[in-house]
């Protein structure tokens, strides 16, 4: 290990949020809440701006999203091509059967991810406005 490296090593404990720019914000709470169960980690106000995260249920403290209003031409520009066009997320799960059942009764199209090799499995699907996320079973 290089001393810059050394001195860089263990800055960071964990990944808090990730901006998700989006054009309702209580349509795109609907979908990630109601529709792939994630929680309201946070929901406040500051100065009249709506600061709204949410997470996997049982993340205890991971990682989540921040649902942003595209509020500026430049962010509605980009709203569902934020990563131009790589996936935005990719999501953990036990069960992929059930993920794939709930995307269906939703009406959201999927298509298999690429076979790791190994026995894990996956499948891409979008949000509401374009993100292409991965849901992974290990």
């Amino acid at each position: 290990m290089d001393r810059e490296q050394g001195a860089t090593m263990g800055m960071f404990t964990a990944v808090g949020r990730t901006v998700v720019l989006v054009e309702d914000v209580e349509a795109a709470l609907g979908f990630y809440r109601d529709g792939l169960g994630f929680a309201v980690l946070f929901d406040g106000d500051l100065d009249g701006y709506r600061l709204l995260h949410v997470g996997p249920a049982d993340g205890a403290g991971a990682a989540g999203l921040w649902l942003m209003p595209a509020e500026s031409a430049e962010a509605r520009a980009v709203v569902g091509r934020q990563t131009g066009g790589m996936p935005l997320l990719v999501l953990y799960t036990d069960d992929l059967d059930r993920v794939a059942a709930r995307l269906t009764e939703l009406g959201v199209a999927t298509r298999p991810g690429v076979p790791d090799g190994g026995s894990g499995r996956s499948l891409h699907f979008r949000d509401l406005y374009g993100n292409e996320l991965i849901a992974a079973q290990p």
